[in-house]
């Protein structure tokens, strides 16, 4: 996995330590523990998963007292079972008390969604589609949910408004139709940016497969009506299938033959994966 850049997850991490943190620091730790104690724990698997967000996890404890070291032992992107040790965390016993929900939020989190990511991946890979994200994201958190979806062998959609067209049902409804909407958005933006268009019927899509795309979202299409757009295509467009997608319609939908599964229930709706702390006396 390559690493976020420290200059991105470094401002979240630090908010969410600051909300934890509040005005008078961690109360319970600073009263019971001493300043020279020093820890070392395990961050273990309570559950079967796919790893995401251990850098998360130890700028937590770094960014509360630079002297805790975490040691990953399964990186990023690994699968687990319950009981494997991910990590060992190490260093002044406070940090590691004060840093620990922090932390565990973070690499619970990312680490759920990258095992539902995982669970369609695995599902669908006899198909040539790929499962990837949305911008149903938790608000401030994209950039690392996005991570975390990749970690579990997925891809990323674009990663906001700025860096593709995705013309939806609301653009086309109020631009007049599909031809006026793509030709208007053509003219707007750089050679470079991609243009996509949601249809959601056969004679939507003869009318986008007219004007032209890079590649189209059929929305809530069942299989059967999804490899006959498919057909339609022929290869001329990236083709996405999208609406309500689950583990189990997942592998109907892949063999329908479109390019791109897009899920947002990954990041707006991800299970937790139970990950706790086990002190090494």
């Amino acid at each position: 996995m390559r690493p976020l850049p420290r200059l991105v997850v470094e401002p979240l991490v630090r908010a969410a330590l600051l909300e934890d943190l509040g005005r008078a620091g961690d109360l319970t730790t600073d009263a019971i523990i001493g300043p020279d104690d020093r820890a070392e724990v395990a961050v273990v698997a309570r559950e079967a998963g796919v790893v995401a967000g251990l850098a998360c996890a130890g700028l937590a404890w770094e960014l509360v007292d630079p002297g805790v070291h975490l040691e990953a032992l399964l990186p990023d992107g690994s699968a687990v079972a319950a009981g494997d040790t991910i990590a060992r965390v190490s260093g002044p016993a406070r940090a590691l008390l004060t840093g620990e929900r922090v932390a565990l939020n973070f690499l619970g989190h990312l680490s759920g969604v990258a095992t539902g990511t995982a669970t369609i991946a695995s599902a669908i890979a006899h198909t040539r589609a790929k499962v990837c994200d949305t911008r149903k994201t938790i608000p401030g958190l994209r950039v690392l949910q996005k991570y975390a979806v990749v970690a579990g062998g997925g891809a990323n959609h674009r990663f906001g408004l700025d860096d593709a067209v995705l013309i939806k049902d609301n653009h086309i409804a109020i631009a007049g139709g599909i031809t006026p909407a793509v030709r208007r958005a053509r003219a707007a933006v750089g050679h470079l940016v991609k243009v996509e268009v949601e249809v959601d019927s056969l004679a939507q899509l003869e009318e986008l497969l007219e004007v032209g795309a890079d590649a189209v979202l059929l929305d809530n299409m069942g299989p059967d009506l999804l490899a006959r757009a498919v057909a339609l295509v022929d290869g001329r467009l990236v083709t996405e299938a999208s609406g309500r997608i689950t583990p189990q319609t997942a592998v109907a939908i892949a063999e329908a033959g479109v390019d791109l599964l897009s899920v947002g229930w990954l990041t707006h709706s991800a299970r937790v994966l139970d990950v706790g702390l086990d002190h090494r006396g």
